[in-house]
């Protein structure tokens, strides 16, 4: 091993980039909790802005499955997959995506997420805890993008479920 490769692999450390953010919709909780869990809902805010989702397939159960495609405006598109671990209706989810697949079937990004739904007075205030797993540094640059990515999907959101009226990070 070079020193440039040392000193690579310590530069890069991957938990760097675990995020909480919160944000309190203007809808009743199960309303949020189904737009985040069905398909066809998820479909129509998911992603950062100008993105769009061409395919959306949720078994929402624990241990079942997710794959959400996520294409660009430039058309590139960027698959997401991943498994449900909890699924506790409709105060939490906790799921596992896993990104930026290689030609051997490696994954080179995986990003646990615990999704929290409270119950504000018939408003939501939802919690999203995001902590990555394992990162190689050949996406960095996804990892740099992440809060921006999850911030604009909720603004998304709120727009396909009603108005915000909190916002912290």
């Amino acid at each position: 091993m070079t020193d440039h490769e040392t000193t690579d692999e310590t530069e890069f450390e991957p938990s760097e980039y675990d995020l909480t953010i919160e944000r309190t919709f203007d809808a009743p909780r199960e309303r949020v909790w189904e737009a985040w869990t069905d398909p066809e809902q998820v479909a129509e805010w998911w992603g950062p802005k100008e993105f769009t989702v061409p395919n959306c397939e949720m078994d929402v159960r624990p241990g079942g499955s997710f794959s959400i495609d996520m294409q660009a405006p430039d058309g590139t598109i960027y698959p997401d997959d991943g498994t449900f671990h909890e699924v506790d209706q409709p105060e939490r989810l906790v799921v596992t995506s896993r990104a930026f697949e290689d030609d051997d079937g490696e994954f080179h990004l995986e990003v646990r997420q615990t999704v929290t739904f409270a119950d504000r007075d018939g408003k939501t205030k939802l919690t999203l805890q995001a902590r990555v797993i394992t990162a190689t540094p050949e996406v960095a640059e996804a990892l740099e993008g992440m809060e921006q990515g999850w911030s604009e999907s909720l603004d998304k959101l709120d727009g396909y479920v009603g108005q915000s009226v909190d916002t912290a990070a």
